[in-house]
């Protein structure tokens, strides 16, 4: 079995495409010179993301992003790499953008595009849900052999997108957030949300992002055996650094917060890892929910008795 060696990112993005392109053309450049076959960017690490870089599309410079996006596509193909890079997707007006990561391949050209399809805020169209309209579709591509999948950021809630791709046979899940550029007021909410007396329990960690979307990434790698790779931006406050788990759920390396830079992360599915539910997997995830042969007794049936 080939090793995919995949190249997690961290960067301090911002609102302007130029100055971010700048940080991934020199992530790729490192990445192939470490020998990756996959770099993996945030949620908006092209584009900005809103309302963390930026207050909102208005007025945006959509031609900028344009000429960044085939830049990167460009070196891309000239480095031989696979690319995974969040960026914003216009839409035609009156449609607000997706929320999407490109996945560019080592020709240059785009293979798919996954548009985020549980954008955060309530039904009544608030807070993410303002600026983006969601997508439809799940996304996978091949690389040496190895099925991958995307998810980005708040979709980390829902259990049902990993199934999902179990079900269309992907091994590597690539899950770009923008948990980053917290303001302090904002960032001392968050704190103090969690509760001081907490922080001790969870290696200092005092945001909700910190605590939850680590552990929760772990939780899926292990109930799907999957790997992951989760980009985060390292834009100031960060709630964490980008890091990789592998199939047992076991975290095998993790950047520090608010600092830029590359993981590189050697996947070997040949490698067996511990899992438990690996023979029932497939019946739960069909509604089928019990192991082995359940049993007809009036016993099992009656339970308001000892």
């Amino acid at each position: 079995m080939t090793v995919l060696r995949v190249a997690t990112s961290a960067f301090p993005t911002t609102a302007d495409p130029a100055s971010n392109v700048r940080w991934i053309r020199k992530h790729l450049r490192q990445a192939a010179h470490d020998g990756a076959q996959v770099v993996h960017f945030c949620e908006g690490a092209l584009s900005g993301y809103v309302p963390g870089d930026l207050a909102s599309l208005d007025g945006y410079d959509w031609p900028s992003l344009t000429r960044a996006s085939e830049s990167v596509a460009a070196l891309a193909a000239d480095l031989g790499l696979t690319v995974v890079v969040g960026s914003t997707h216009r839409l035609s007006a009156p449609h607000k953008p997706h929320n999407s990561v490109f996945v560019v391949g080592p020709d240059g050209a785009i293979r798919d595009r996954y548009d985020k399809r549980f954008c955060a805020g309530p039904r009544d169209g608030a807070e993410e849900l303002a600026h983006y309209a969601p997508g439809d579709h799940p996304s996978t591509f091949e690389v040496a052999g190895v099925r991958c999948g995307v998810l980005i950021c708040h979709e980390y809630r829902y259990p049902e997108l990993f199934r999902q791709y179990v079900q269309l046979g992907v091994r590597v899940v690539f899950h770009s957030f923008h948990a980053a550029h917290v303001p302090p007021d904002r960032w001392e909410a968050m704190h103090a949300a969690t509760g001081p007396e907490n922080h001790r329990h969870h290696g200092g960690v005092g945001t909700l992002p910190g605590i939850t979307m680590p552990a929760t990434l772990i939780s899926m790698a292990a109930n799907n055996a999957l790997w992951v790779s989760a980009a985060n931006s390292s834009a100031r406050q960060s709630c964490f650094g980008s890091f990789a788990v592998r199939p047992d759920g076991v975290m095998v390396g993790r950047l520090p917060r608010n600092r830029s830079g590359l993981l590189l992360t050697d996947i070997d599915l040949s490698t067996p890892y511990y899992d438990s539910t690996r023979a029932w997997r497939d019946r739960a995830i069909a509604g089928i929910f019990h192991s082995g042969t359940q049993v007809d007794d009036p016993r099992s049936k009656d339970r308001s008795s000892f």
